[in-house]
C-alpha cells in the first residue's frame, strides 16, 4: 500500500457553457430546448401559465388539490394502470406549483421520451377526476395543511404576506391556501379551474441529445386535442407603499420561541437590478458567513439561523428575514435585524463581501446546471419570466462583473428598513410590552 503524503491540488477551472437555446412553435404551443450531446438521460417538462396567481380570491389552493388529482387515473387508465405505465418507463410525474406556473415533468432515457411525453399529456389534458377521488384529495390536502399550520411558522407567513400586498387579492394569500379555503373546495372548482387553464397548449420544454429526438413529434403529442389562444399575463403589481413600521403579533401561548418574519415588497423577477439585489442579499442575510446570521448567530448568540432575501415572481416580489428566536431575547433580535438592514442600506457592502457573495454565487452555477432536470429548470425560468436566450450564458459573467458601487446601489435602492413589516408569532403575553418598548412601530395583534 502507497501513502499520498500530500494532497493533490484543484485542477484549472473548466470554462462554463450554458447549451444554445432552440425554440420552434408545433401545434399550437411552444418547445422550448436545449441540446446535451451525448446525454442519455432527457427531460421534458410542460409548462402551463395556471400558477396560483391565476386561481380566484377564496379558491386558495385548487391548484395543490388539482396536482394531486393528477395522479388518480386518467380518461383512458385507473390509478392503478396509469401508474404501471408510467414505472414501466422508469420514470414518475413530477409536478410543481408556484406563482407563475403549473409543471408537469418526466426524466427517461431518451429512447423513452416519446412514450413518457404521451402518458405525461394524458395525465394533464385527461384526468378522470372522479367526484370521490377529488373530494378525498381535498379533504388529505386541507389535513395536511393543518397539521402543517399547527407549527410555528405558517401563521406568521401568512400574516406578513396579507400585510405587504393585502389579504383581498390572491397575492396577498398563502401560495397553497390554508386549511380552510381548501377544505371549502368542491368538485366543480377543481373542474372548471382544469378546463379553464389544462386544455391550453402552454410550453414544453425539452433538455437532452437533441439529434436523437423529434422536437416537432413530441410537440404534437404534448400539444394535441389543446386549443384557446393566449391570456393576458399582466405586468408587475403596484403595490402601495406605507410611511413606518408595523409589528403584527401572532399569539402563540407558551411557545419558548418566537418566529420572525420581516419584509417589505421589493421588484418583480424580470427587474434590471436583480444580479446587484441578488448580491445585496446575499451579503446581508444569503448565506451562512450573511451579516444578518453573524450578528444574530454569532455574536448575539439568539438563533441557529436567520436568512434574509430577495425573492420574486413574474409580478411582484418581496424581501423578507425569517428566524426562530428564544423568547426571552424576542425583541433585541428584532430590534438587531432592523439595525442590520439599516445599515447594509446605508453603507453598502465591502469588497471583500462582495468578492465571497459573487464567488459563491458564480460557482453555484457550475454545479447546479449540470443535470438534464437542472437545464429544464432553467429553460423554465427564461419562458416564464420573458428572460433573453443567452441570460444563463450571460449570468456567470453578470455576477462576477457586479462590483460595490452597483451593489451598494441596488442595497441602497432597495431595501427599506423604514416599510419594514415585523411579524412575530410568540407567546404575546411574554414579549408584548417589549415589542411595543423597541418603539419599531406601531404593534397591532393578529386575528386569526
Amino acid at each position: 500500500m502507497t501513502l499520498i503524503a500530500d494532497r493533490p491540488g484543484p485542477g484549472a477551472a473548466r470554462p462554463y457553457r450554458f447549451p444554445q437555446v432552440v425554440r420552434r412553435t408545433v401545434a399550437g404551443g411552444q418547445v422550448v430546448a436545449a441540446h446535451l450531446p451525448g446525454q442519455n438521460l432527457a427531460v421534458a417538462l410542460l409548462l402551463l401559465d395556471a400558477g396560483a396567481g391565476r386561481e380566484p380570491t377564496g379558491k386558495e389552493g385548487l391548484g395543490a388539490v388539482l396536482a394531486k388529482a393528477l395522479e388518480e387515473g386518467t380518461a383512458q387508465r385507473d390509478a392503478t394502470a396509469y401508474a404501471l405505465a408510467i414505472e414501466g418507463l422508469g420514470t414518475e410525474l413530477v409536478i410543481g406549483l408556484d406563482w407563475d406556473s403549473f409543471q408537469v415533468s418526466v426524466q427517461v432515457p431518451v429512447e423513452r421520451l416519446s412514450a413518457a411525453v404521451e402518458l405525461l399529456a394524458e395525465a394533464v389534458r385527461t384526468p378522470k377526476l372522479d367526484p370521490d377521488d377529488v373530494r378525498r384529495v381535498r379533504d388529505d390536502e386541507a389535513t395536511a395543511l393543518r397539521m402543517d399550520w399547527a407549527n410555528p411558522g405558517p401563521r406568521a407567513d401568512a400574516a406578513l404576506r396579507a400585510d405587504l400586498f393585502g389579504a383581498g387579492n390572491r397575492w396577498g394569500r398563502p401560495m397553497y391556501g390554508d386549511p380552510e379555503s381548501v377544505a371549502a373546495l368542491d368538485v366543480e372548482d377543481v373542474t372548471v379551474f382544469h378546463s379553464e387553464w389544462f386544455i391550453r397548449p402552454g410550453t414544453l420544454i425539452v433538455a437532452g441529445d437533441l439529434e436523437r429526438l423529434d422536437l416537432d413529434a413530441l410537440g404534437a403529442t404534448a400539444f394535441a386535442g389543446t386549443g384557446g389562444g393566449p391570456v393576458e399575463q399582466g405586468g408587475p403589481i403596484e403595490v402601495p407603499t406605507r410611511s413606518g413600521r408595523r409589528i403584527i403579533l401572532v399569539d402563540r401561548p407558551g411557545s419558548v420561541q418566537s418566529t420572525l418574519r420581516l419584509g417589505h415588497p421589493s421588484p418583480h423577477r424580470a427587474h434590471p437590478d436583480h444580479v446587484p439585489m441578488t448580491l445585496a442579499g446575499t451579503v446581508l442575510g444569503g448565506a451562512f458567513t450573511s451579516r444578518l446570521n453573524h450578528l444574530i448567530r454569532e455574536v448575539r448568540g439568539y438563533t441557529y439561523g436567520i436568512r434574509g432575501d430577495f425573492a420574486s415572481s413574474r409580478r411582484f416580489g418581496r424581501f423578507g428575514v425569517s428566524s426562530s428566536v428564544q423568547t426571552a431575547v424576542t425583541a433585541p433580535a428584532v430590534v438587531e435585524a432592523v439595525g442590520e438592514i439599516t445599515r447594509t442600506r446605508e453603507t453598502g457592502v465591502t469588497e471583500e463581501e462582495l468578492a465571497v457573495a459573487r464567488s459563491w454565487r458564480a460557482g453555484q452555477l457550475s454545479v447546479e446546471l449540470q443535470s438534464p432536470r437542472a437545464i429544464a429548470g432553467a429553460l423554465t425560468t427564461l419562458v416564464v419570466y420573458d428572460l433573453p436566450d443567452d441570460y444563463h450564458a450571460r449570468l456567470r459573467e453578470s455576477l462576477l462583473a457586479a462590483d460595490v458601487a452597483q451593489v451598494s446601489a441596488a442595497a441602497a435602492t432597495h431595501l427599506r428598513p423604514e416599510e419594514l413589516t415585523l411579524v412575530v408569532e410568540g407567546d404575546a403575553a411574554v414579549i408584548r410590552d417589549e415589542l411595543v418598548a423597541t418603539g419599531l412601530g406601531e404593534l397591532v395583534e393578529d386575528a386569526s
